[in-house]
């Protein structure tokens, strides 16, 4: 019987830790909470954020503000050319997985909103594996350059962690371990 109590308690230490690694993918609500608005400052927005591979932008507009095209070029996207789209965004909130490194563009499908700044352009960037070479190639770089914020963190994987090693204390307390 301590056996199997041992053995439980290793599975549900192994449960809650791959859990925690979980949050590694990011939800950016592009714009923040005013969203996808003529308003909204979407480049400021933009440039305080790492996007990473793996990592899910979420577009969240009325129907007021039209649809939103993927272009593929940068000069499509700075002079808001919508006649070649890679793909159209209609519904009200629109999520859309970073799956691949380089350059995403995104605009209104309204010339006006678009030339008054209602795009985006992401820069999507492979995860580094952190290791004691990277932890010390940016700390020398630290004098010369500013080191960027780290992403912003996804609070339902810090929920879901935070629940699962609530229920894996409550159960160990249980099981009297």
């Amino acid at each position: 019987m301590a056996m199997t109590k041992k053995i439980m308690m290793v599975l549900v230490l192994v449960l809650v830790l791959v859990s925690l690694n979980d949050g590694a993918q990011v939800h950016h609500v592009v714009g923040g909470d005013r969203g996808w608005h003529p308003y909204t400052d979407i480049g400021s927005w933009s440039s305080a954020r790492t996007f990473r591979v793996g990592d899910k932008i979420w577009f969240t507009h009325s129907a007021a503000q039209g649809s939103i095209a993927e272009v593929g070029t940068k000069e499509e996207y700075l002079t808001c050319d919508v006649s070649n789209p890679i793909r159209m965004y209609t519904d009200d909130s629109d999520g859309i997985t970073l799956d691949g490194d380089g350059a995403r563009y995104f605009t209104s499908c309204s010339s006006d909103k678009c030339k008054n700044g209602l795009k985006l352009h992401v820069e999507v960037v492979v995860p580094e594996a952190r290791t004691d070479t990277t932890t010390a190639q940016v700390a020398s770089e630290a004098s010369d350059k500013a080191i960027a914020a780290p992403p912003e963190s996804s609070a339902p994987s810090h929920f879901c962690a935070s629940f699962a090693l609530l229920m894996a204390g409550f159960w160990l307390s249980y099981m009297g371990i």
